[in-house]
């Protein structure tokens, strides 16, 4: 079986373990499997800081199947220490708000040494991979450089706005500036990844996890072809909600579901996704929304589940009844 999931950071890389588990893989590493995982991961997050290539989304996803993340946070090394950060800080080095780990910044450094000699992002990554062995094959959405930018009123100057790096709205003011617009700079002029339409193309099942709807699925989705492959795959296409009730798992991502007019709630996302029967833009075949909820999405099968991924365990029966939703069978 092929299957392709459409993932930000932490809750893709916790869904991909619970996907690896569902189809009798470990969920940490690899081993021989008739199954194929492929991770179309979000890159709009990334940011050159202190002259280092930082890639938050794949560094968790890789970290996190590779069973070197900090399960605390959920986001960079486990045993990390912050020696460098201290110094940079002694130095007055901006920026002070976005902490780089001692061992985390090994990755950084090994990233963008390979960038500047030429490697595209995809083949770093999968360099990287060599270590970590996640035993899902993560590809960048893209190989050019995208990053999303936030429009805010300046804090500094009332009545003028300005546009912040997204790294800068989420980790340094938390989503608490009101955003007028989210905008993936240089996504419209951007191609795909090697291996990610090809990998649309041939899946069995694709999945849209519980991933900021705004910031990570919808990044992915603004690469020119991505969107278009997605409603032209056999595959069938079943998404995770992202929100209980009227709020997000995890984050922000109702600051982000505001910014572009969208209701916070898994009614308002499946059908900001849409329907692939309905709708001329639409994705979904399948939505699950948390058990107890009352939604409806209009040509889109809505199956109400436990969506907390609480442990391996939890995750792994909810991406199994994606996987049943989607048509294929995981038995």
């Amino acid at each position: 079986m092929k299957v392709v999931v459409v993932v930000g950071g932490v809750g893709g890389a916790r869904f991909l373990l619970g996907v690896k588990a569902a189809l009798g893989l470990p969920p940490i590493g690899e081993a021989g499997s008739p199954h194929e995982v492929t991770a179309l991961v979000n890159t709009g997050d990334d940011v050159w800081l202190h002259g280092l290539r930082i890639c938050p989304d794949l560094d968790t996803c890789m970290y996190t199947l590779g069973g070197g993340i900090d399960t605390e946070r959920g986001w960079g090394h486990a045993g990390e220490t912050w020696t460098v950060k201290a110094e940079l800080e002694a130095y007055g080095a901006e920026p002070t708000w976005f902490g780089l780990g001692d061992k985390d910044i090994a990755t950084h450094l090994i990233r963008s040494r390979m960038l500047r000699a030429g490697y595209p992002l995809s083949a770093v990554t999968e360099a990287l991979c060599d270590r970590w062995r996640p035993g899902v094959r993560l590809l960048p959405m893209t190989d050019d450089r995208v990053e999303t930018h936030v429009v805010v009123d300046d804090p500094d100057e009332p009545g003028r706005r300005k546009a912040l790096h997204f790294q800068e709205w989420w980790v340094r003011y938390r989503a608490e500036l009101p955003a007028h617009s989210i905008v993936p700079v240089g996504a419209d002029e951007s191609t795909p990844a090697p291996g990610v339409l090809e990998a649309i193309e041939q899946a069995d099942a694709v999945l849209l996890a519980p991933s900021n709807p705004v910031v990570s699925i919808g990044t992915v989705l603004a690469v020119p072809g991505v969107r278009e492959a997605l409603r032209k795959t056999e595959a069938g296409i079943v998404g995770v909600s992202p929100i209980i009730g009227r709020k997000p798992v995890r984050g922000m991502a109702d600051a982000c579901l505001t910014a572009i007019g969208v209701e916070t709630s898994a009614e308002g996302v499946g059908r900001h996704y849409g329907s692939r029967q309905t709708s001329d833009e639409g994705l979904l075949d399948g939505w699950l929304v948390q058990k107890g909820e009352s939604v409806d999405v209009p040509g889109v099968a809505v199956c109400p589940v436990p969506l907390l991924m609480s442990d391996v365990e939890a995750t792994a029966k909810m991406a199994r009844v994606a996987l049943e939703l989607s048509g294929v069978d995981v038995d």
